[in-house]
């Protein structure tokens, strides 16, 4: 038995060397593809890299497109006879680039003497019509096509972000395995927030290549081959023109302007000043770029309507407002004295109601209507009673979206700061804090803190009358079968106190910010000014038009311009015009905004709040 499976085991392994022998006199002395290839030295695979999606404003207007360049590799085994001066004068590079560009590519982690190595990136066209015709002369390096952005506008920098090569620590996180060194992905902005959706997927090409480095065609007539598939195109809730214009507006200037549409959250302006070219951050020379603008102290890489945080002072007013008409503790003939003892106002009629209050943005009104907010008896103990009160109005000015991220889709999003209990305590300690210790929050003072995205988001509750939908600036992927899931959100106020309130809001126009007044235009809004310890305080407005059926709600917030009625109020109002109008006809306020000159030249402090 154990010598027939003996036997068997012979035959088999004779039989399969007799098939090997077979398929090597086929290979070696029959087919002659091998010794072609082996003579053609190399089977070079390249990649295609995909076109990268497109995107484009609310009105299909095209932002960022993508334009043709080329990377220069090196197989370092193959290069030979290099003439290094011609090399150089071809490339237009100096010796020491030369040098450093080698002991650069000599560095890289996936560097090999038998594979391509990138040595020079991102050629221009002009680039390569100047040495293609040279190429032959410089065996061992070959171009590989690919693509960059460009734009058609020097607007948005700050919302579209930039692409660059992906970094060894992004490298390594990259889960997927998708990216290789070399590859290009969104490192802000859309850009990266739907970078999933953009980039789109490679292809590969396999070519024979002779050892002079010449093209010998596809590799088996491109059975291997794949080809690469476009990214997917953004269609964006901006609105091009508008954007423009609020850039224009913002010149020299240190702030932002964000637009939104109450009825459905998209974002049509989102402006950050100073802001960059989005050209600088493409081509070769992004390196030297991104140093210049990263390092500007203006900071123009940093995305004020989402990253920057300030007091909103008086026009958190509104929402003060809300909770003690919904908590029931003020009714709409509330009055109280303008006493300046503790908190310090500007001149109005008085005594004030709720509504005066509002139109005029009277302080020591809300420190009362404060104060009935968070005492409201729950405990005898003082201390006590102030906690259970704060924690209260804590949860009603959650669901106004503030304190926390929108939720915006962008990246960096900052939440603001909405004090409660537990940040006191840490400050104080448990049970050592009462109204008296946190009473500047009446005003939209003290600890609180929020996002320019955030109060243009509460001027669209106010146009909605209690209800928001998540802001956005995208609001379809073309092609994908994901598209964006926009929420709706309530804050549990009831309808009948935003009535009261918008109507209050309309007469505040003409309180504090008359320059805001837009004729025919029905305008809602409220005035601020966010206190500053280190300079002039900043100037605050948020508005929504028109009073009946809004199309657009808007804040700005400009630094260092003193009251709200001047520098934000003038900036929101023409805005809005030029949103709903399609044109400016207050020529005198235009160019009181360009002008820039906000301050009293004589008087170097602003009021408190307005």
């Amino acid at each position: 038995m154990t010598e027939g499976r003996k036997e068997v085991i012979q035959i088999l392994i004779v039989f399969v060397g007799v098939v090997f022998l077979a398929k090597l006199f086929y290979i070696q002395l029959v087919d002659d593809r091998y010794a072609r290839m082996a003579e053609s030295n190399t089977i070079v695979k390249e990649t295609e890299y995909p076109f990268r999606g497109l995107i484009y404003d609310r009105n299909g207007k095209l932002l960022v497109y993508n334009t043709p360049e080329y990377d220069l590799f090196v197989v370092r085994k193959e290069v030979k006879n290099l003439d290094t001066a011609l090399f150089c004068e071809v490339f237009n590079l100096s010796r020491e680039d030369f040098v450093r560009l080698v002991a650069e590519m000599r560095k890289r982690k996936e560097y090999s003497p038998v594979k391509p190595t990138l040595f020079l990136r991102q050629l221009s066209n002009y680039d390569f019509a100047k040495i293609q015709d040279h190429m032959d002369e410089f065996p061992g390096f070959y171009i590989q096509p690919r693509t960059a952005r460009a734009y058609t506008t020097k607007s948005l920098a700050n919302v579209l972000g930039y692409v660059s090569e992906i970094s060894r620590s992004q490298l390594e996180k990259d889960t997927t395995r998708i990216y290789r060194q070399g590859d290009y992905i969104g490192q802000s902005g859309l850009e990266a927030q739907y970078e999933i959706y953009l980039r789109g997927k490679r292809g590969v090409r396999y070519k024979l290549r002779n050892v002079d480095g010449v093209d010998k065609g596809s590799f088996k007539d491109g059975e291997y081959d794949t080809l690469p598939v476009p990214g997917y195109d953004l269609i964006t809730t901006i609105d091009l023109a508008l954007q423009e214009y609020g850039e224009k507006l913002m010149r020299g200037k240190v702030g932002s302007i964000v637009a939104i549409d109450p009825a459905n959250g998209e974002i049509l302006s989102m402006i950050s000043g100073p802001s960059y070219d989005p050209v600088l951050l493409t081509g070769r020379n992004f390196s030297s770029n991104f140093m210049l603008v990263s390092s500007d102290s203006a900071k123009p890489l940093f995305t004020r309507p989402l990253m920057a945080m300030y007091p909103p002072g008086s026009i958190f007013k509104i929402v003060q407002t809300l909770i003690a008409l919904q908590e029931g503790v003020v009714s709409y003939e509330t009055r109280f004295p303008c006493d300046r003892s503790v908190v310090n106002c500007h001149n109005h009629p008085q005594p004030c109601d709720l509504h005066m209050a509002v139109q005029y943005s009277c302080n020591p009104y809300f420190h009362q209507v404060f104060r009935r907010i968070i005492n409201q008896n729950k405990s005898p103990n003082t201390f006590t009673d102030s906690r259970i009160g704060l924690e209260n109005w804590h949860n009603y000015v959650s669901r106004f979206g503030l304190g926390q991220p929108l939720g915006i889709d962008l990246p960096s999003e900052k939440g603001g700061q909405m004090p409660g209990p537990p940040l006191y305590n840490r400050i104080y300690g448990e049970g050592r804090w009462k109204f008296s210790t946190i009473y500047s929050l009446a005003i939209g003072q003290g600890e609180m803190l929020v996002t320019p995205v955030q109060m243009a988001n509460l001027a669209a509750i106010m146009a909605n009358k209690g209800f928001y939908y998540t802001p956005h600036l995208v609001k379809e992927i073309r092609g994908s079968e994901q598209q964006p899931d926009i929420q709706r959100h309530e804050t549990g106020i009831e309808e009948k106190y935003f009535d009261f309130v918008q109507d209050a809001m309309s007469d505040a126009i003409y309180g504090t910010a008359q320059r805001a007044v837009i004729p025919g235009i029905e305008l809602c809004g409220k005035t601020g000014t966010a206190q500053n310890p280190h300079g002039y305080d900043h100037s605050v407005f948020m508005a929504f038009a028109p009073k009946e059926n809004p199309k657009i709600a808007i804040a700005v917030y400009v630094e260092n311009a003193g009251w709200g009625g001047r520098a934000a109020a003038s900036i929101a109002s023409l805005m809005i015009e030029k949103y709903l109008t399609g044109e400016v006809k207050r020529t005198a306020l235009e160019e009181y905004v360009l002008r820039g000159q906000f301050l009293d030249p004589v008087v170097k402090a602003t009021p408190i709040t307005d």
